[in-house]
């Protein structure tokens, strides 16, 4: 159902004026979708439902979210619930509707709630829509006995009220303590304060930590070429091919190439693999703390 072009009254209006269904005229309109895809059944069903998405809708408007978007966000939801309804389980469509309608309403107002993910677990979700709600209702008992909670109490029953772990409370209040700013915003009023993105530490490589990358690769380099010295021109082909290629070969195929055994080959690597060891070892002391 196409909401563009509507707004939130114009829908209200229509919803109030849809025809409201009996269970027997509802059972015929989902078992004419499921069983033959008539979608004039299936237009009927969700326009005489829709005064139910919209009141849901508006129950989460103070999460200052656009009315039309909730809306639309809900009759998504409620096409869901009427493609997916099987009439044969007994239950009234409304019923089933209501779990897809917020669900619907719900994922819509996370995902713009800030451009950092708000939460994705079901507990995250519980804490997102309940916490504010619980943290007065605790308060409000607290108070009632004549005790005051501190915030780490708060939390610990937070958490115990809704079933979650004390660290998901934590961060869901860190979450909603605040709105999302730009790293580009200055840290002062004055035009010339620095931007926050400039207080984000750089973890690329720095300048004196590359230079000896550099040096150290580079010593690495010759030194194997050295060792590569060392073999006969068969042992430089198979070390090559078993370890400085990005798809190094296997045993087999390079025993099938050279004509010689999987074995025999595997007994050339090992010999090759001594003989550079014993050349990097007799170039320099330092060699061994690379090794």
């Amino acid at each position: 159902m196409a909401l563009d072009g509507y707004n939130d009254q114009t829908m209200s209006r229509k919803a109030m004026r849809a025809e409201l269904l009996d269970a027997e005229t509802e059972l015929r309109l989902a078992y004419a979708w499921r069983d033959q895809r008539d979608e004039q059944a299936l237009h009927r069903l969700v326009t005489a439902y829709m005064r139910l998405a919209i009141s849901m809708a508006a129950k989460f408007r103070r999460y200052g979210a656009p009315m039309p978007d909730l809306i639309q966000e809900a009759s998504l939801g409620l096409m869901k619930a009427a493609d997916k309804f099987d009439p044969d389980r007994g239950v009234r469509f409304s019923t089933y509707a209501v779990w897809w309608i917020k669900a619907s309403i719900q994922d819509y107002v996370m995902r713009n709630w800030s451009m950092v993910r708000t939460g994705s677990t079901s507990s995250q979700k519980a804490l997102f829509f309940n916490l504010r709600r619980v943290q007065a209702k605790l308060e409000r008992e607290a108070a009632q006995r004549g005790e005051v909670l501190d915030q780490f109490q708060l939390r610990q029953q937070v958490a115990t009220e809704v079933g979650v772990s004390l660290a998901d409370v934590e961060m869901m209040e860190g979450r909603l303590s605040g709105s999302d700013f730009s790293l580009n915003a200055t840290q002062s009023s004055d035009e010339d304060g620095r931007e926050w993105i400039d207080a984000l530490e750089d973890d690329s490589t720095q300048a004196a930590e590359a230079v000896e990358l550099s040096h150290d690769a580079a010593r690495l380099r010759g030194w194997l070429v050295k060792a590569m010295q060392a073999l006969n021109a068969r042992e430089r082909f198979i070390v090559a091919e078993r370890k400085l290629r990005d798809d190094p070969r296997t045993l087999e195929s390079l025993g099938e190439e050279l004509g010689l055994s999987k074995e025999r080959v595997r007994q050339l690597e090992a010999a090759a693999f001594g003989k550079m060891r014993k050349s990097l070892e007799g170039q320099s002391r330092e060699v061994q703390y690379f090794l």
